[in-house]
């Protein structure tokens, strides 16, 4: 065979690995994948033994999705505990919200609050209302929004009765991240009655998470929950400070 006969035949083998190669490097028209829930959870118990017995166990978990123009946030908490036998903390609370962005700031949202909280004599707490929403700052390691809109609270309280009226919603949250494993966030809510001011709700929260790995973290947060007119024989303020260990499925 004759040296340029094989020099074509050559050629023709490196240009048809060549073509081949590029084709599997291309990329593929596959449509992207679903967009996944972000999960993750935490626990935190506190045990003293000897002068004093006490037992606070608290747990909550949490649940995000975000896609196209939609957010959708889910989430759960409670808290139990015990002095010398006697309780002294047994709270439940969940709360569900959906966002619709209308722009890249601008949402719409219909939230739904759950509480039950035996110590307060409350049987239940719930709490509905459509609003809107405005990120003030939305950036890559900071998110500020603010949220309006009008509610309405159905309560049942142990020892009062039922009660019943709207309100209106003031909202605000706030999450930085400061280095590449630790972030602070904060959260006020301000429910007051709308024929009668005197009577409010705030729900307050405030935090710093550590990550120690890609699934575990140290979860510390401060919570504040008051309301200017509670069950009879009960007080207006509730306040926990919590550290839990925080798992990310």
């Amino acid at each position: 065979m004759k040296l340029g006969a094989i020099t074509t035949i050559v050629c023709e083998l490196c240009l048809a690995a060549a073509t081949a190669f590029a084709d599997d490097a291309a990329p593929t028209n596959a449509p992207p994948k679903p967009p996944t829930w972000d999960v993750s959870a935490a626990a935190g118990l506190t045990l003293t033994r000897g002068n004093s017995r006490t037992l606070l166990g608290t747990a909550n978990v949490l649940a995000v999705k975000k896609w196209e123009l939609n957010e959708l946030d889910f989430g759960a908490d409670g808290v139990y505990g015990e002095s010398s036998g006697v309780r002294s903390a047994e709270q439940l609370h969940g709360f569900g919200q959906y966002n619709r962005m209308f722009t890249q700031r601008f949402y719409g949202y219909f939230r739904v609050d759950g509480l039950y909280d035996g110590v307060a004599d409350i049987d239940y707490r719930v709490t509905v209302g459509p609003g809107v929403g405005y990120y003030l700052i939305k950036a890559t390691n900071t998110t500020f929004r603010a949220e309006f809109g009008p509610g309405y609270i159905y309560e049942q309280d142990h020892d009062d009765g039922h009660r019943s009226y709207m309100t209106l919603r003031f909202a605000e949250r706030f999450e930085q991240k400061i280095t590449a494993v630790a972030r602070i966030y904060e959260s006020v809510e301000f429910l007051p009655q709308v024929d009668d001011f005197s009577n409010y709700i705030i729900n307050s929260e405030a935090g710093v998470e550590t990550a120690m790995s890609k699934k575990f973290s140290l979860l510390t947060y401060l919570q504040d929950w008051y309301h200017s007119d509670p069950a009879p024989g009960r007080l207006k303020n509730d306040v926990k400070l919590v550290s839990a260990v925080k798992y990310k499925f």
